[in-house]
């Protein structure tokens, strides 16, 4: 991996790598819906789709698209709550048209007014699609419940309401304002040749500059458990039940990352063995580590019979109590390890994912770890360290739980004491 800064402030990575025909550019930029102001909740989701409806040299929708399906091309976007991002995968041979695209759109893009105005009903329907999915929408209240009436607790699209009052002058001012060269990285990976740097150079030669608005900082006030159910007429309850942990800046973070593993991050891992195979209660159980620059949470999610939701949120919390209670041994520590470093390993066989990889870590933390160093850090957790930090985190005060389905008739905040 190398890294350069450009005398404009734009933070250039290519990752070379041989064996593959592929060639990915990943365009990051470093704001998300924690950027927002309420009135506009959904605009940074928003002005991504806005970038591909049409540049003064692909004045079109279907022209942004044909540009790069004539070459065989993947591209596509994505949001978050920290960041918007940008890529093109394409046959190496095409990896100057890749960049010279994705260059066009990120610097060039016209927000049509026309285009505005319909974008409008695109969006809503995927605000109707994601409500209308009980797995999808228990995520939303989960974070809802987390962080409340303020933008970590927003949905990243906004609502029908904000969406449809924003504005193309709403849209230009904020790309203005957070799409500068020093908000932005560049990464180009797979098999690329010496120059392509003076290519990202001349490519993103216009690129604004000045200092984006920063995110505004997030608020966390719990004491005790807390619990949000969204009541909907389904087959099965979907639930997310985690806790507060500590954000990508911290050291433990690769001990929660383990603890996560150990708990349902595998086939072979605590609950997925308690829950779907021992109480055949859920055809998908899993538990994710979601750390950021600001918050960390820890969660299991769940689909399960509604006749069990007091079985099953009471199972997880037992095998979070054991988390804290009873050290991991060396066997399903190292279970753990290998199955991190092993999925790692195969994450990062396409080019996209190595860009992405390594984007990631340079945008969200300035840094960027290759695996080998990653490994080492996994590696040097104790079972002592994963037993430090679940008594940290498996705590009544920092608890939740949020469900999508009919509503259970049980005291659900006494079944998440820790």
């Amino acid at each position: 991996m190398n890294k350069k800064t450009l005398k404009n402030g734009l933070r250039v990575i290519t990752v070379p790598r041989k064996g593959t025909r592929a060639a990915a550019v990943l365009v990051l930029v470093k704001t998300g819906s924690k950027n927002e102001e309420k009135k506009v909740s959904g605009i940074s989701h928003f002005l991504e789709h806005m970038l591909f409806k049409g540049t003064e040299k692909l004045s079109t929708p279907i022209k942004v698209a044909e540009e790069l399906d004539k070459a065989g091309g993947i591209y596509n976007a994505f949001t978050s709550e920290d960041y918007t991002g940008y890529y093109a995968k394409v046959n190496s041979e095409k990896l100057e048209l890749a960049v010279d695209w994705v260059s066009d759109i990120y610097q060039n893009s016209l927000l049509p007014q026309q285009e505005v105005e319909k974008e409008k009903g695109v969006i809503k329907e995927e605000i109707n699609m994601y409500f209308d999915n009980p797995m999808a929408h228990c995520a939303n209240v989960f974070q809802e419940l987390l962080y409340g009436d303020q933008p970590a607790g927003w949905d990243v699209a906004g609502t029908k309401d904000s969406v449809s009052k924003i504005t193309r002058d709403d849209l230009a001012s904020y790309m203005n304002s957070q799409y500068t060269s020093s908000n932005t990285v560049i990464v180009v990976a797979g098999n690329i040749e010496p120059g392509v740097e003076q290519i990202i150079e001349d490519k993103f030669s216009n690129i604004r500059k000045g200092i984006a608005k920063s995110c505004i900082p997030v608020t966390e006030n719990q004491s005790s458990p807390a619990v949000s159910i969204f009541e909907k007429d389904t087959d099965q309850t979907h639930l997310c039940l985690g806790v507060r942990c500590h954000n990508i800046f911290s050291e433990k973070k690769y001990a929660q990352e383990i603890i996560a593993t150990v708990l349902g991050g595998m086939m072979s891992s605590r609950l997925f063995g308690k829950v779907r195979e021992e109480m055949g209660a859920a055809y998908y159980v899993s538990t994710i580590l979601d750390d950021n620059p600001h918050t960390g949470v820890l969660a299991t999610r769940a689909g399960i019979d509604n006749s069990k939701v007091e079985d099953v949120v009471t199972a997880i919390v037992g095998e979070y109590k054991k988390m804290k209670e009873v050290l991991v041994n060396d066997e399903e520590l190292k279970k753990a390890k290998d199955y991190l470093k092993g999925k790692t390993a195969l994450m990062l066989e396409p080019s996209d994912s190595i860009a992405q990889f390594y984007g990631m870590q340079e945008l969200l933390e300035e840094k960027s770890l290759s695996p080998e160093q990653m490994f080492d850090l996994f590696d040097k957790v104790t079972a002592e360290d994963i037993l430090q930090v679940s008594k940290e985190i498996f705590t009544s005060d920092r608890i939740n739980l949020a469900l999508v389905g009919p509503s259970p008739n049980i005291n659900l905040e006494k079944l998440l004491l820790l």
